[in-house]
């Protein structure tokens, strides 16, 4: 039974209204069917709520898009295959190595290129704006346990001066763009990654070069007006020339956008491996030269291996990575970032542009000692790195609600 109500004031002639049932909605539900798709082509749209006030409409990516971003997850492996076959077969690189250096600094130009097509400045520009504390912290971080840590083993392990030149130039570089393949790998803050790597990349161009004479002066000569304009050539100018083109030609770069960081990840591989075959044999001569009879005990040995060119390299390396993914995280959870944050500036310190650090050997300073530090780091850091990422991809990286995290304010 339908109930209705009507007021009306008692001088005024009675009126006629219409009647709204309380049980019968004013406008019928209707429910409809999962409708017929005619295009086969159609895509499918999610909309998921952001930030609990506004809906972002994330498109689903073609199926090849998923498999390139795939091949481009596994560089960890390729660095690895390519570090075992410079070991097993050091003439395979030889003919990228003939070039040098004017192929590592073309190899890291390119990749500094893709970086920069994939990069695009209001995105960037809002991401700063939005965390400008984490990135800050981040970025200071990256400048001053690195080098510090760098200066600290060089004197702890008693290595020679050109080795420790080129410790601390490894430790002085930004962060390379492998960090954000390990972070997505961790789950972590890959956004923050992103636009920590870019940031230190652009101070490079500075910081670089300064600490690195700062430190390093003291074992040979550091000319930090070369370092800073090789840097600027082979690092900023690229990143700024891939932006442009992204902002000059948008349809062109929409296609090629999506092979960018393969193709990036490729020529890392293969500026690392060739780097890695050129001093490979001063490594194996290094090992060779050393006492292993059989007589020996195995920790003799072991002991033997360490004290060769080759064991002080690699120990230096890795102590070098590990206690910048130590102090890294353990920096971030003091200043109270959140788990994903905490993950990506541990792996954005620990991992650095060795690259970077090859070319600025290789073109500025004689010895081709100062080169080995970034040449094995190739190798060890990818494969810390890549340990440390699945390592943190088994634990879920959410907080309980109570979990203190830093909020910026822009």
């Amino acid at each position: 039974m339908a109930i209705s109500l009507c007021f009306s004031p008692l001088t005024s002639t009675p009126k006629h209204y219409s009647r709204i049932p309380l049980y019968k909605p004013i406008n019928p539900i209707i429910i409809l069917t999962t409708p017929k798709i005619l295009n086969p082509n159609f895509k499918k749209v999610n909309c998921v709520p952001e930030n609990s006030q506004n809906l972002s409409v994330i498109q689903e990516k073609p199926r090849w898009e998923n498999w390139v971003s795939i091949a481009e997850s596994l560089y960890p492996v390729y660095v690895t295959v390519g570090g075992v076959v410079a070991c097993l077969k050091p003439s395979t690189f030889s003919w990228f190595v003939k070039c040098a250096p004017t192929s590592y600094s073309l190899g890291l130009w390119f990749i500094m290129l893709a970086m920069g097509l994939t990069l695009e400045i209001k995105e960037l520009t809002n991401l700063l704006l939005q965390k400008p504390l984490s990135i800050l912290f981040g970025c200071a971080a990256q400048y001053t346990i690195m080098p510090t840590l760098g200066m600290i083993l060089s004197k702890i392990l008693g290595l020679p001066p050109s080795t420790s030149v080129g410790l601390i130039l490894l430790a002085c570089c930004p962060g390379g763009t492998a960090s954000n393949v390990v972070t997505l790998i961790a789950q972590g803050d890959v956004p923050l990654s992103i636009v920590m790597t870019a940031c230190t990349t652009i101070g490079a161009v500075v910081l670089t070069p300064m600490l690195t004479m700062i430190l390093a002066g003291t074992y040979v000569p550091v000319d930090a007006v070369k370092l800073s304009i090789s840097t600027l050539q082979v690092v900023v100018a690229p990143i700024l020339l891939g932006s442009y083109l992204q902002h000059k030609f948008p349809k062109v770069v929409k296609k090629i956008t999506p092979f960018a960081p393969f193709l990036a990840v490729l020529a890392i591989s293969l500026v690392s491996a060739s780097v890695f075959s050129e001093n490979v044999g001063r490594l194996r001569s290094s090992v060779a030269g050393m006492s292993f009879s059989s007589d020996l005990p195995l920790l003799s040995r072991a002991q033997n291996v360490l004290a060769s060119e080759f064991g002080l390299v690699a120990v230096s390396v890795a102590s070098l990575h590990f206690a910048g993914f130590f102090v890294g995280y353990l920096s971030a959870a003091l200043a109270g970032f959140s788990e994903p944050q905490r993950r990506a500036v541990s792996i954005e310190v620990g991992m650095q542009n060795c690259t970077l650090g090859v070319v600025l050997a290789t073109s500025h300073f004689s010895s081709p000692e100062v080169a080995l530090p970034a040449a094995t780091s190739v190798i060890i850091m990818n494969i810390m790195g890549s340990f440390l990422g699945f390592f943190w991809r088994c634990i879920n990286p959410t907080q309980p609600k109570s979990s203190l995290e830093v909020t910026d304010k822009s």
